[in-house]
């Protein structure tokens, strides 16, 4: 996909160095948020969040030619000394800020992703069931993140649940041995909230992880106490953490923005949120949108080519799960485009 790229004076813009400084003017009105326990609930500003989310979208032409994207300030948050992100489904991170990612990671930063939820409801009533369809996912975001990761190998490694709970881990478990060392395709998917249950994809160089807290898919936002008190000590020793945007009209969503700013404001940490479906339903200028607070992150040729590979990795999202059976496709190309701007945007906190 071609972008605009920046011209004129702000071209030589210098960015931020080190993640994100907190913003000093006033914030705007934010927008009304959906009920936290529904997924299609209202919102103050739009009688159905579903609605929004399945209308036929914006197209990202319109969002091409916007001209305030070249006159948003820049920041080089892949030089955060450590970067959390945190992700309501397997793929939002990718979407959101996989070239920062990408970026983090080849400029030597340490990058922990924390899953909360395995994304098993993608296709309600479908073939596939949510339990494979969890397993699949899994898969597709370790084959995502070693390519974000120049195609290190990475690995499954288990954290029990009294290392979790007392913080241990962080520093993980001992290697584990052969028979373990790849995450299996026929490992069970994680049953309910089971907070306490970690998981670490970490790649040979220990500089990616992921944590799973394995969520209830579409029921985040009932859980959101617990979820917030397993990301606070995840945080620990990580400059930034980056979460979907609180007002993204997707239930889960906000729920991960509201949980990671609360996490960070008890653990000191700097954050900021990334909007997914804001690209669909809002259009430029839209005043649903704080665009006095975003900020983009530029991505070099390289690093967008090892996002668009690795958001080729989600099948199940990209593609028709069951053809003919099941011809539903969560992210057609016209969605797809939204995420492969040579820039990611994010909105300070």
């Amino acid at each position: 996909m071609t972008a605009n790229r920046p011209h004129g004076p702000e071209q030589h813009e210098q960015p931020e160095r080190s993640g994100l400084r907190p913003e000093r003017r006033g914030r705007p009105e934010r927008p009304g948020r959906a009920a936290p326990d529904h997924p299609d609930a209202g919102t103050r500003d739009h009688p159905s969040a579903a609605d929004e989310i399945q209308g036929p979208g914006t197209p990202e032409e319109a969002w091409r030619t916007w001209e305030r994207f070249d006159r948003l300030p820049r920041v080089a948050a892949d030089r955060a000394e450590g970067i959390v992100v945190v992700a309501a489904h397997p793929d939002d991170e990718v979407l959101g800020v996989g070239g920062t990612i990408a970026g983090a990671l080849a400029n030597g930063r340490r990058v922990r992703v924390v899953l909360l939820t395995d994304g098993g409801a993608s296709h309600p009533d479908g073939p596939v069931s949510p339990d494979r369809l969890a397993v699949l996912r899994a898969r597709e975001t370790e084959e995502a993140l070693a390519d974000l990761a120049n195609d290190r190998p990475a690995t499954w490694d288990p954290v029990g649940p009294d290392q979790a709970a007392s913080g241990a881990a962080m520093a993980g478990p001992a290697a584990p041995g052969p028979e373990t060392s790849k995450m299996s395709a026929d490992r069970p998917a994680t049953e309910g909230p089971s907070i306490e249950s970690f998981e670490r994809l970490g790649a040979a160089s220990a500089v990616v992880d992921v944590v799973r807290l394995g969520l209830p898919d579409t029921a985040v936002a009932a859980h959101e106490a617990a979820a917030c008190t397993a990301l606070v000590p995840l945080l620990a020793g990580f400059e930034l953490c980056l979460a979907p945007w609180s007002h993204d009209l997707h239930a889960d969503h906000e729920a991960a923005g509201r949980l990671a700013a609360r996490a960070c404001h008890q653990a000191g940490t700097r954050h900021a949120q990334y909007p997914v479906w804001m690209w669909h339903w809002g259009r430029p200028g839209d005043s649903r949108v704080p665009w006095s607070r975003a900020v983009r992150v530029d991505l070099a040729p390289h690093t967008l080519v090892r996002k668009e590979q690795a958001i080729g990795r989600f099948a199940t999202q990209i593609a028709a799960l069951a053809p003919g059976e099941d011809d539903r496709v969560i992210l057609p190309p016209e969605e797809l485009a939204h995420f492969t701007r040579p820039f990611e945007v994010l909105f300070r906190c």
